[in-house]
């Protein structure tokens, strides 16, 4: 079986924990992996075009492509797999409203030319079964081997809330500001560790930025004591995927969440983690964990146990391969 998987960039996080991880268990399976970002200009795509036929599936990440260029897609491809782990088909949660006439359109296409769907959560898998049948629900998914537990035990002179995440999506924190600002106040040793490629400052309260690594990010996890994952309740956040909470709980971190769309499966409240809607409540479940470290570590082992059963590569992998190999044999 030959793959051709266009992806959105190396560095995205989608392509990185939805594609790229999987790549080493398809190459033991015997399947040939080819991975490129989605051609630029009607140039780089005519020459692609030219490579599709090639291959048995070519798996489509996240892009919707407009009519012409589908339909071309469609008739050179031999079977296609779409994957998605956003609410493509809405407008994101900084625009005036969600609905976009325009972005439902080129979703129908895209599913309904689709061989197979793989969503990330099942109110997305509800979004495309609208239009076919051929859906199944992937997570996104870590690797428990990469994702080692932090030490607990050690010595540290503040206690560091953390996040996550792109710039794209970093307004969500940002509207916690006062919310960190009035914790700073009540905790001198507080401090609020952002990960990522652009910032903001606090009052009241130490704000550590680093530029999010590859390479650093497992280590960088594992310094902190708290994970936060902030959303809006509206139908953008309802597609996301959970992701920051799984890298929280694969190093062992528990975390406080607004309780929407996959947030509410993965964090148990008051099992591994906390939910919180409003300002006082969010204060009130950062404090418990703030004044409480055994109960961050045991809520933290309780997160990574679930990771490890639920939400690892080791356990969707085969489900992933399942999907290409019938596209492949032309099973659908």
């Amino acid at each position: 079986m030959r793959v051709l998987f266009l992806i959105q960039g190396w560095d995205v996080a989608a392509s990185r924990y939805r594609v790229l991880q999987y790549l080493p268990y398809l190459e033991k399976r015997g399947v040939e992996t080819h991975v490129a970002t989605y051609p630029r200009g009607i140039t780089d795509f005519a020459t692609f075009l030219r490579r599709v036929a090639d291959y048995d599936v070519l798996f489509l990440q996240r892009k919707r492509y407009n009519p012409p260029f589908l339909q071309l897609l469609r008739w050179r491809a031999q079977g296609i797999v779409y994957d998605f782990d956003d609410a493509v088909m809405y407008r994101n949660s900084t625009a005036p409203s969600p609905y976009s006439r325009t972005r439902q359109k080129r979703f129908a296409r895209i599913i309904r030319a689709a061989d197979y769907v793989i969503a990330g959560n099942n109110f997305l898998k509800d979004q495309a079964s609208k239009f076919t049948e051929q859906v199944t629900v992937i997570p996104t998914s870590i690797d428990r081997d990469r994702y080692d537990v932090k030490d607990y035990q050690e010595k540290k002179n503040r206690v560091s809330i953390g996040w996550i995440g792109d710039h794209g999506s970093i307004h969500y924190l940002q509207k916690m500001r006062s919310i960190f600002e009035k914790l700073g106040r009540r905790y001198p040793d507080l401090e609020l560790k952002i990960i990522c490629d652009t910032f903001f400052d606090c009052k009241n309260i130490e704000v550590v930025k680093k530029p999010w690594s590859q390479k650093e990010e497992v280590e960088d996890l594992k310094s902190l004591d708290i994970g936060v994952m902030p959303l809006l309740d509206d139908p953008w956040s309802w597609g996301k995927c959970g992701l920051k909470i799984l890298q929280y709980y694969g190093v062992g971190v528990p975390v406080v969440c607004t309780p929407v769309g996959v947030n509410r499966d993965v964090v148990q409240n008051g099992v591994n983690g906390f939910w919180a809607m409003t300002n006082d409540e969010w204060i009130e479940k950062l404090s418990v964990l703030i004044e409480d470290p055994s109960l961050r570590q045991k809520m933290g082992l309780r997160g990574r146990e679930l990771v490890r059963k639920s939400y690892s590569i080791q356990g969707c992998a085969s489900i992933f391969y399942g999907v290409l190999d019938e596209v492949a044999r032309g099973g659908v």
